[in-house]
């Protein structure tokens, strides 16, 4: 059974950064097209990056340029690094993995309408993000 964990959250102050990251066990992440999600207390959930399984990216207007996705294939991680952090990037923050490019990239094609975590093929338990002074 594939597993995602997800790391690097933290509490940072406006303007700094962090490196979230996506790791798996039980199977290649590179199989799959990998999405990063984040739901803040009062929002819904909202697409914040998809990562292709050839190796296409996707961010809504919310985070492009501040935000980027990659794969470390050697170790089998996705990271999210973010930069340029704002209070209202505040979440908890999931990777999910699915075998379909297509479902990933509706992630932020529609950002707002994101499935619920269960929906996609798998999951992780997420990683909070809070960025204040």
């Amino acid at each position: 059974q594939l597993q995602l964990v997800e790391s690097g959250g933290g509490l940072v102050q406006p303007g700094g950064s962090l490196r979230l990251s996506c790791a798996a066990s039980g199977v290649t992440l590179d199989d799959f097209a990998i999405g990063w999600i984040r739901q803040a207390p009062v929002k819904g959930r909202e697409g914040v990056s998809c990562l292709g399984s050839a190796g296409s990216t996707n961010y809504p207007e919310s985070v492009k340029g501040r935000f980027t996705v990659s794969r470390d294939s050697a170790k089998n991680i996705v990271h999210l690094q973010m930069n340029s952090l704002r209070p209202e990037d505040t979440a908890v923050y999931y990777c999910i993995a699915d075998a379909s490019d297509t479902t990933v990239r509706r992630l932020c094609e529609t950002p707002s309408r994101v499935l619920a975590l269960n929906r996609y093929d798998y999951w992780g338990q997420g990683t909070q993000v809070t960025v204040s002074s």
